[in-house]
């Protein structure tokens, strides 16, 4: 198991660390999706490559007629449902085949935060999420790598205890700017009219 203390990590290397066609794809991602760094790519990629080796060897079960494959098949295709992988109904072991790693990607908190339009850009819905503004439902959820379900996707919202909750609040999209005032307003009360001069000092009209 290991020392809980030095966890292993949840992603796999490329093989071949220097691969041109490999990296242009990985940064027009990381830009796509507005990622940290590789890792969070390698990550999403590990997720989904347990998913088909897991597809892959059931298939080959539930080709022998294994009941106990057939249960887990559905196992996997209802979770892959529930977390907006797949279609709820009528899907198959052939189509967790054919996802690919934007179909996770697409499933991060922070890529729906910023199609909802909590957020200007990608990378503004990760600052947002990792600074507390974000909650699904009730709950404040500061991990932008946070794979949605499906029940979950409509109640993100900004937190209610974030100042960016505020309608007015200018980092918020869609936010009315405050207008200016105007020229002449709201510079303070207007003085008030001079009288006529007074005679001059000593008594005497100037």
């Amino acid at each position: 198991m290991g020392d809980p203390k030095f966890s292993r990590a949840k992603y796999e290397r490329p093989s071949h660390p220097w691969e041109a066609e490999r990296i242009k794809a990985e940064n027009e991602l990381i830009k796509k999706y507005g990622l940290k760094n590789k890792k969070e790519l390698w990550r999403a990629q590990s997720v989904l490559r347990r998913f088909r080796q897991r597809a892959r060897h059931l298939q080959a079960l539930v080709r022998y007629g294994d009941r106990q494959a057939g249960k887990e098949r559905d196992e996997l295709l209802g979770r892959l449902g529930r977390l907006g992988l797949l279609p709820t109904e009528g899907a198959s072991l052939d189509d967790v085949l054919g996802l690919d790693v934007e179909a996770v990607l697409s499933r991060r908190l922070q890529t729906l935060a910023f199609v909802k339009g909590l957020a200007f850009t990608p990378h503004q819905a990760r600052q947002f999420i990792t600074h507390g503004h974000v909650a699904i439902g009730s709950r404040r959820v500061t991990v932008p790598g946070y794979i949605v379900t499906r029940l979950e996707e409509t109640s993100i919202a900004y937190d209610p205890r974030s100042p960016i909750s505020h309608d007015l609040h200018p980092a918020r999209p869609g936010a009315q700017p405050v207008a200016p005032p105007a020229e002449g307003e709201g510079a303070g009360a207007p003085e008030a009219p001079q009288g006529p001069q007074g005679p001059a000092p000593g008594g005497e009209s100037p």
